[in-house]
C-alpha cells in the first residue's frame, strides 16, 4: 500500500484513511481539548503521514503502528507550538489499570466518558498521562519527547492520576458539556 500511496494513488490513500481514521481520531481526542481541535489534529496527522511516507520501513513496523506514532507526534508538536510544557507540564481501556483503588463509579463510565474526563486534565498532566498510560512510553522517553525532566514527568503523572480519580469520583454528565 505504501508504494501505491507514494505513487499518488488516491484510492490507496482513501482506503488507508477509511481503515485508520476512527482509531487515529481517538488518539487526537486524547490530546485535544475539543472535538474541533481533534479534527484539526487528525487532518494535520494525515498530511504528515503522506508527506513522510517514504520514511516508513515495513521491516520495522506495520504501517498502522508507524502512522499511529506520526499521529501522536503531530499532537505533541501542536502542544509544543502552544508552549504548554513551559507551564509545568491504542486502547483507552488500559487507562483503567492505572487507577489503583478505583472508585466504584469508575466501572460505570463509558470509554467516551473516560476520554472526556482525560480531556479535562490540564495540558501537561493530560499529555504525560496519555504518553505513559495509554501510549506506553516510560518517564525517560516522555522527558525526552516533551523536553522536561524525568521527575517532572513523574510529578505530572501523579497529579493526573489524582485529578482523574477525583473527577471519576465526582462524575456527572454536566462535567463534560462542551468537551467530548
Amino acid at each position: 500500500m505504501q508504494h501505491k500511496i507514494l505513487s499518488g494513488d488516491r484510492s490507496a490513500f482513501k482506503q488507508f484513511y477509511q481503515r485508520t481514521h476512527k482509531a487515529f481520531f481517538l488518539i487526537c481526542q486524547r490530546y485535544a481539548r475539543t472535538s474541533e481541535e481533534a479534527k484539526d489534529l487528525l487532518q494535520e496527522s494525515y498530511v504528515s503521514i503522506f508527506k513522510d511516507m517514504e520514511k516508513y520501513d515495513s521491516t520495522k513496523a506495520l504501517l498502522k503502528t508507524w502512522s499511529s506514532r506520526v499521529v501522536i507526534n503531530t499532537c505533541l508538536q501542536q502542544l509544543r507550538r502552544h508552549n504548554i510544557f513551559g507551564q509545568v507540564v491504542s486502547d483507552l481501556s488500559q487507562a483503567s489499570h492505572f487507577l489503583t483503588h478505583q472508585p466504584a463509579e469508575f466501572e460505570t463510565l463509558s470509554m467516551k466518558e473516560l476520554l472526556g474526563l482525560i480531556q479535562l486534565l490540564p495540558n501537561g498532566c493530560r499529555s504525560v498521562f496519555n504518553l505513559y498510560v495509554i501510549d506506553g512510553y516510560n518517564h525517560k522517553e516522555i522527558a525526552d519527547i516533551l523536553g522536561i525532566s524525568q521527575s517532572t514527568s513523574k510529578t505530572q503523572l501523579m497529579k493526573a492520576r489524582k485529578m482523574l480519580k477525583g473527577k471519576v469520583k465526582n462524575y456527572s454528565p454536566e462535567l463534560l458539556q462542551g468537551y467530548a
